[in-house]
């Protein structure tokens, strides 16, 4: 998916209702208050040679940083937003707020803004050594 594309699925995220009930599909997640999207992904890196799985994770962070910097474009710096409480509290098995819930199993930290009245966060990494690096949007209430 281009910038393009990913900026199109964005936008058309931010302008859509949320749903009542938790909804899946194959792009990402939504619910009650949230929308949650993959923008990129790469293949699962268990049979990845070594020096090809750490150019995957360089190209993750490649798309992850090029899409924060054409946001922040639009709405300035972002904030950051470490997940790891948040994936501690899952752990513990104490509630965790959605889009958080799912987003804290899937990447270390958030790059976070407000528009138009709801708040937009992008984050990028993998749930684990041998799992998809993947790029995800979420817009929240």
């Amino acid at each position: 998916m281009t910038t393009g594309e990913q900026l199109t699925v964005i936008d058309a995220l931010r302008r859509r209702p949320f749903p009542v009930r938790r909804e899946r599909s194959a792009a990402g997640e939504s619910g009650p208050g949230f929308h949650m999207a993959r923008l990129w992904e790469s293949a699962p890196l268990w049979d990845a040679d070594p020096a090809d799985a750490r150019e995957i994770r360089e190209d993750c962070a490649a798309e992850l940083a090029a899409l924060t910097e054409v946001l922040s474009l639009r709405w300035g710096a972002p904030g950051v937003l470490d997940l790891a409480p948040a994936l501690e509290r899952t752990a513990m098995g104490l509630p965790v707020a959605p889009p958080l819930d799912l987003l804290c199993g899937l990447v270390p930290r958030l790059h976070t803004w407000r528009a138009d009245g709801r708040w937009l966060a992008l984050g990028g990494g993998q749930c684990g050594p041998e799992q998809p690096c993947q790029v995800l949007v979420a817009i929240a209430a």
